[in-house]
This record gives structure tokens, sequence and C-alpha cells, in this order.
């Protein structure tokens, strides 16, 4: 299993809208990287849900319902989406400061690469900030 990391602007779309809805695509990505890192998702793999702009926190866990497959908002080949359900709320949101002020997570995609909205997460940073939401 891998993990990763996905942002969403709580404004447009929050962690409690994901949970009421159950399921969600994330489609209009349209970012190289970003892109590269939704073909790499398999099913059953966890992602942080990142509250970014407003918030900067990590909320919740979602799990990838759905590999990638054509994006529904464009006729163009080279963009994907992927589908994610709900897994859990954490505990206890782990905000970008906190993360920041972590020497072991100086390597982190979220800290290094702060606009990409789609970013691969180690196991070690993983098992890291679940200690820091009080999950594990």
């Amino acid at each position: 299993m891998a993990y990763w990391l996905i942002k969403s602007e709580p404004f447009k779309y929050s962690w409690e809208m994901f949970e009421k809805d159950k399921q969600t695509f994330w489609d209009g990505v349209r970012n190289y990287a970003a892109r590269n890192n939704l073909k790499a998702m398999k099913k059953g793999d966890l992602t942080f849900f990142y509250h970014s702009n407003e918030g900067t926190e990590i909320v919740g866990i979602a799990k990838v319902a759905k590999e990638a497959y054509q994006d529904p908002t464009t006729d163009d080949a080279a963009w994907v989406a992927v589908d994610f359900k709900p897994h859990k709320k954490l505990k206890k949101p782990v905000g970008l400061a906190q993360i920041k002020a972590d020497k072991r997570l100086a390597s982190m995609a979220l800290v290094r690469l702060g606009r990409l909205s789609v970013q691969p997460v180690t196991e070690e940073e993983w098992d890291i900030v679940m200690k820091m939401a009080e999950e594990q």
C-alpha cells in the first residue's frame, strides 16, 4: 500500500461535505506531477485529506475507491480522475505549522512542494503524522 495527500479548500469541498457525500472523484487536476501521482494510486491506498488555504491542516484519511480514469471535465486524454471514500476523521487535526516544526518531516512534499495538490507521503511520514493526530 502507498500513502498520499490530497488538498481541498474547505470552502469548495470540506471534509464534512466529503463525509456527507460518502464518495467523490478528484478531477480538474492540471499539474503533471499531481496527475502522475493520481495515476500511481492503487485501490485501497490511503491518503491524508488536507484543508488548504483556510485551516491548513490534515483533517482526515480517505481511501482510493477507484483507480485513475479519464477526467470527465475534459476531453484531453492526458488528464485523469480518481475516486475516494472517507476512511476516518482524525481525532486531532495536524496543522501545517506543526508539520513544519518537526525536523523529521522536513523532506515531506507538503513542506517542500507546498502548492502541489496531490502528493506522495512516505510510510515514515505517515506514521509521524498519525502519532501527531493521536491515532497511534
